[in-house]
Protein backbone atom coordinates (compact mmCIF):
# COMPACT_ATOMS: atom_id res chain seq x y z
CA UNK A 1 0.00 0.00 0.00
CA UNK A 2 1.45 3.28 -1.38
CA UNK A 3 2.08 5.57 2.43
CA UNK A 4 0.20 8.73 0.90
CA UNK A 5 -2.86 7.12 0.42
CA UNK A 6 -2.71 6.31 4.17
CA UNK A 7 -1.84 9.77 4.92
CA UNK A 8 -3.43 11.89 2.42
CA UNK A 9 -2.75 14.78 1.09
CA UNK A 10 0.02 16.60 1.92
CA UNK A 11 -0.50 20.59 3.26
CA UNK A 12 0.41 21.99 -0.30
CA UNK A 13 -2.53 20.29 -2.06
CA UNK A 14 -4.22 21.01 0.77
CA UNK A 15 -3.28 24.61 0.66
CA UNK A 16 -4.19 24.94 -3.27
CA UNK A 17 -7.77 23.58 -2.70
CA UNK A 18 -8.26 25.81 0.12
CA UNK A 19 -6.88 28.38 -2.12
CA UNK A 20 -9.28 27.02 -4.97
CA UNK A 21 -11.99 27.01 -2.74
CA UNK A 22 -11.63 30.30 -1.94
CA UNK A 23 -11.40 31.87 -5.18
CA UNK A 24 -14.02 30.24 -6.35
CA UNK A 25 -16.52 31.88 -3.48
CA UNK A 26 -15.63 35.30 -5.00
CA UNK A 27 -16.24 33.87 -8.18
CA UNK A 28 -12.67 33.65 -9.30
CA UNK A 29 -11.20 30.58 -11.33
CA UNK A 30 -6.92 30.67 -9.79
CA UNK A 31 -4.32 27.98 -11.55
CA UNK A 32 -1.28 27.72 -10.08
CA UNK A 33 1.47 28.29 -12.19
CA UNK A 34 4.43 27.40 -9.61
CA UNK A 35 4.96 26.24 -5.95
CA UNK A 36 8.01 25.33 -4.19
CA UNK A 37 7.24 23.68 -0.62
CA UNK A 38 9.66 24.27 2.20
CA UNK A 39 9.61 22.49 5.88
CA UNK A 40 9.51 24.75 8.53
CA UNK A 41 10.17 24.64 12.37
CA UNK A 42 10.43 26.83 15.28
CA UNK A 43 10.90 25.47 18.94
CA UNK A 44 7.49 24.59 18.98
CA UNK A 45 5.88 24.30 15.70
CA UNK A 46 6.50 22.48 12.80
CA UNK A 47 4.58 22.93 9.18
CA UNK A 48 5.68 23.92 5.68
CA UNK A 49 6.87 27.79 4.04
CA UNK A 50 4.94 27.55 0.88
CA UNK A 51 5.68 29.92 -2.22
CA UNK A 52 3.20 29.92 -4.62
CA UNK A 53 2.24 31.95 -8.25
CA UNK A 54 -1.57 31.89 -9.11
CA UNK A 55 -2.55 32.95 -12.41
CA UNK A 56 -6.25 34.22 -12.45
CA UNK A 57 -7.97 36.22 -14.52
CA UNK A 58 -8.61 39.80 -14.33
CA UNK A 59 -12.28 40.30 -13.70
CA UNK A 60 -14.50 42.64 -11.24
CA UNK A 61 -13.54 42.00 -7.52
CA UNK A 62 -10.20 40.41 -8.29
CA UNK A 63 -8.17 43.12 -6.31
CA UNK A 64 -11.04 43.00 -3.48
CA UNK A 65 -9.86 38.99 -3.34
CA UNK A 66 -6.58 39.60 -3.26
CA UNK A 67 -6.06 42.22 -0.90
CA UNK A 68 -8.38 40.53 1.60
CA UNK A 69 -6.26 36.91 0.78
CA UNK A 70 -4.02 37.75 3.81
CA UNK A 71 -7.09 37.93 6.71
CA UNK A 72 -9.22 35.05 4.93
CA UNK A 73 -9.37 31.93 6.61
CA UNK A 74 -8.59 28.80 4.73
CA UNK A 75 -10.22 25.00 5.74
CA UNK A 76 -7.18 22.80 5.85
CA UNK A 77 -7.67 19.35 7.49
CA UNK A 78 -4.73 19.43 9.99
CA UNK A 79 -3.05 22.27 9.27
CA UNK A 80 -3.92 25.97 9.88
CA UNK A 81 -2.50 29.02 7.84
CA UNK A 82 -0.80 31.22 10.22
CA UNK A 83 0.58 33.68 7.68
CA UNK A 84 -0.01 34.61 4.04
CA UNK A 85 1.68 37.53 2.68
CA UNK A 86 1.30 38.71 -1.25
CA UNK A 87 4.51 39.38 -2.44
CA UNK A 88 3.97 40.46 -6.03
CA UNK A 89 0.79 40.81 -8.97
CA UNK A 90 2.41 40.91 -12.46
CA UNK A 91 0.43 41.07 -15.28
CA UNK A 92 1.49 38.43 -18.12
CA UNK A 93 -0.25 38.56 -21.29
CA UNK A 94 -3.97 38.81 -20.31
CA UNK A 95 -3.68 37.19 -16.51
CA UNK A 96 -2.64 38.52 -13.74
CA UNK A 97 0.26 36.50 -11.97
CA UNK A 98 -0.36 36.38 -8.09
CA UNK A 99 2.72 35.60 -5.81
CA UNK A 100 2.12 34.58 -2.23
CA UNK A 101 4.15 33.27 0.64
CA UNK A 102 1.58 30.85 3.05
CA UNK A 103 3.16 29.38 6.42
CA UNK A 104 1.19 26.22 7.77
CA UNK A 105 1.80 24.23 10.66
CA UNK A 106 0.41 21.29 11.63
CA UNK A 107 -2.69 21.59 14.09
CA UNK A 108 -1.76 19.40 16.58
Amino acid sequence: MRMDAIRGPDAGTLLIRALRSNASAAGITMQVATIACTPWASATFVGTLHRLTIAVDPVPGLRDWIDAMPEAEFAMRGHIVTDLSVDSIATIGDREHVTIAVLTLIDA
